[in-house]
């Protein structure tokens, strides 16, 4: 029988979080009339994670687990997690508490007034850094002035969605995936509820500057050609005053009154260079990603997993 309710949890390095998170879910779903599974997708965890999901499984057959063969990143894991996910509601989180059990209740409250899918949104507590609220605000502002698809600021993921919007999900064959914009682009009646970010229960945050980097990259380039096109304007605009001052040092030469202009022409020699730099670094970034999906290797490898594990559709890996 399948179960009513999928929780799937993306987890890295978390073995200290798991039982508080199943103890957590099991007091907030543990109704009688209620069917659920946890689905832990372990991402190359190295410090006993899965060993951690394993032991839970055997007292609890509700405990799902799959251990990828090693660290492909949250997004990739998450879809993992959702590729063996059976409930007909599927609600995804992160494993550290920051994302409390208790507004699950919530998230179905809205599913049952109608909607496909039901973001969420952070409240920063008063402990969170005053830099990482201010650069979460500046990155939102710059994604969706590039992107051609809204992304609510401060959103998670931490949402539910219905059997048909998760198959919808998976069916989008992107390698490089950033799923709050997969999940926005894809349509569906779609609702918000408001958070307050939990405490971390144990260990640390596992995304650092360079992956936080990394992550906002993805979203601009997976969602928008606008940075090419802008470097396209700017290289035109550049491009016409180069030509202009062209003329008009032509002119100042007939006339005979050159004079020898080295700063003038170090500065627009370094300001033409470094542009033509930043432009191909952009045109690098959308090569990359054209080069990652035309690969076409599958997206992870399952290492280990805890019985009565089925993937949504043919193959061990997609």
């Amino acid at each position: 029988m399948e179960p009513e309710i999928s929780i799937v949890i993306p987890v890295y390095n978390e073995a200290g979080n798991i039982r508080p998170m199943y103890d957590a879910l099991v007091e907030v779903l543990g109704s009688p009339e209620r069917s659920f599974e946890m689905i832990f997708s372990d991402d190359g965890s190295s410090d006993g994670t899965f060993e951690m999901v394993a032991s839970l499984h055997a007292e609890d057959t509700r405990v799902q687990g799959i251990s990828l063969s090693r660290n492909f990143g949250h997004q990739t894991a998450l879809f993992a997690g959702l590729s063996y996910a059976r409930g007909t509601v599927v609600i995804t989180m992160d494993g550290d508490m920051q994302h409390p059990p208790e507004v699950i209740p919530h998230l179905l409250e809205e599913h049952e007034n109608g909607y496909a899918i039901v973001n969420t949104k952070r409240i920063d507590s008063t402990k969170t850094g005053v830099m990482k609220r201010l650069t979460s605000k500046w990155y939102y502002t710059l994604i969706n002035a590039l992107s051609d698809v809204p992304i609510e600021p401060a959103s998670a993921d931490f949402r539910l969605m219905t059997r048909e919007a998760v198959n919808a999900l998976i069916a989008m064959p992107e390698r490089k995936r950033f799923t709050r914009g997969l999940v926005s682009w894809m349509g569906f009646d779609q609702s918000i509820v408001e958070f307050e970010v939990g405490e971390r229960f144990s260990g640390k945050t596992k995304y650092t500057f360079w992956k936080m980097l990394r992550f906002g990259l993805d979203g601009v380039t997976s969602f928008s050609v606008k940075p090419l096109r802008i470097s396209f304007y700017v290289g035109l605009i550049i491009s016409s005053l180069s030509i202009a001052y062209g003329i008009y040092a032509v002119v100042i030469f007939a006339l005979g009154r050159a004079v020898p202009g080295w700063t003038s022409i170090l500065v627009s020699v370094l300001f033409i260079g470094g542009f033509t730099l930043l432009s191909l670094g952009v045109i690098g970034e959308y090569i990359a990603r054209i080069y990652n999906e035309v690969r076409r290797r599958p997206m992870f490898f399952i290492k280990d997993r805890t019985e009565q594990m089925i993937r949504n559709g043919a193959g061990e890996t997609p």
